[in-house]
């Protein structure tokens, strides 16, 4: 579930929708939580009661009240059990399990940070990292100097910060901060809000690859100069001693294959902008287990965002980025209906990729506008690839 900030949280207070029986099973059932299906201990939940749910691809630390998962590394996941009847995805626990009493869960309460959870992916976690903060950089220099009376008076402040930095701070602190006008990239989960499948207006359904978010973004500064980044998710690769996942940088990579920098100039120029972001994903050999059967990586963008206009519709911007010979994820459907129920959708979303023909992540649902999107992964996507 996103956070107001748009950022993922893996741990939050959710209300227990409904509960099912398994078929044959004696000891456990199935709880309903929006559009999420998790089993539990069979009575260990009644619709209505509040629980702490644990997302996929989440890990939980190595200690109690979570030693029940050694045996699965502390990894939550999707599972399926009594011979693939059932598919469990998360993980719910009671506020009894960590000493709580039941009335400290709060609706909508995010606990990823109190309770220590993280990405099971450590690339997600290097995405994830706050490094990229100016002042933080700025401090890190002058540890002894941070530790004084005075200075952490003006640190706790907004303006404070920014005397600081006025009086400490480098150019290069602030260029390898996150570019202000940058969203990130992350999507809801279908599951999250299940409510969504009410508008029944039309959807640019387009594939979900499997990969890693990179984002060119370049701004205007002055008549005739810009700055360009180049991103992961959450990391400027601004200086050549910036660290990465993996044992190459296919962000930097993708950027020089595809001149990003020289495009963004030229659509800058072209369309009067203060500044435009490309965001896409890049996969491929080494970059996730689905590597399409590519021997290299390659780049598709699914986010063309103007300084004046926000992003841009799929059809739109595929049109555009083509004429600078960069490919667009492929576009399913550009009017595609939503389903009425989640496992519909799901199921649609399990096709074929039009990259290679086999097997698709998922879908991401964006309106006509480019104003609003989410992803619908394939649950056996997950199973195959994410286990």
């Amino acid at each position: 579930m996103l956070n107001k900030k748009g950022q993922r949280e893996l741990a939050y207070v959710v209300k227990i929708d409904g509960i099912c029986a398994i078929e044959g099973a004696d000891r456990v059932e199935v709880a309903q939580v929006g559009g999420w299906r998790i089993m539990v201990r069979k009575g260990q939940f009644v619709p209505g009661d509040l629980a702490v749910y644990f997302e996929i691809d989440s890990r939980v630390p190595e200690r109690e009240p979570f030693l029940f998962l050694e045996s699965k590394h502390y990894r939550i996941k999707t599972q399926k059990y009594f011979k693939g009847t059932v598919i469990s995805q998360g993980l719910l626990m009671a506020a009894e399990d960590f000493g709580w009493e039941k009335d400290a869960l709060k609706p909508g309460d995010f606990l990823t940070e109190k309770l220590g959870v993280t990405y099971a992916v450590e690339e997600d976690n290097v995405r994830k990292s706050a490094s990229a903060d100016q002042y933080k950089r700025m401090a890190s220099r002058h540890p002894k100097l941070f530790q004084t009376r005075a200075v952490r008076w003006l640190w706790q402040r907004v303006w404070g910060r920014k005397l600081l930095f006025v009086l400490l701070g480098k150019k290069q602190d602030k260029k390898s901060a996150w570019p202000s006008w940058v969203t990130r990239t992350d999507e809801e989960r279908l599951q999250n809000i299940p409510g969504v499948l009410a508008n029944k207006s039309e959807w640019v359904a387009t594939e979900k690859i499997d990969g890693t978010s990179t984002t060119a973004t370049l701004r205007r500064r002055g008549k005739k100069k810009y700055d360009f980044y180049i991103c992961s998710r959450n990391v400027v690769f601004d200086r050549p001693d910036r660290k990465t996942y993996y044992d190459f940088n296919v962000y930097t990579e993708m950027a020089e294959k595809y001149h990003f920098e020289e495009t963004l100039k030229a659509i800058a120029d072209r369309y009067g902008l203060e500044w435009v972001t490309l965001q896409g994903e890049s996969f491929g050999a080494g970059v996730q287990k689905r590597d399409y059967g590519l021997k290299e990586r390659d780049f598709m963008g699914f986010n063309l965002i103007f300084s004046d206009r926000g992003r841009l519709g799929s059809r739109e911007a595929a049109d555009i980025m083509k004429e600078y010979g960069i490919a667009w994820v492929p576009i399913v459907d550009e009017h595609f209906i939503l389903p009425d129920t989640v496992e519909e959708l799901l199921q649609t979303a399990a096709g074929k990729s039009a990259i290679d023909g086999g097997m698709r992540e998922g879908l991401v649902l964006r309106a006509k506008d480019g104003s609003r999107s989410f992803k619908a992964v394939s649950n056996e996507f997950l199973l195959k690839y994410h286990t």
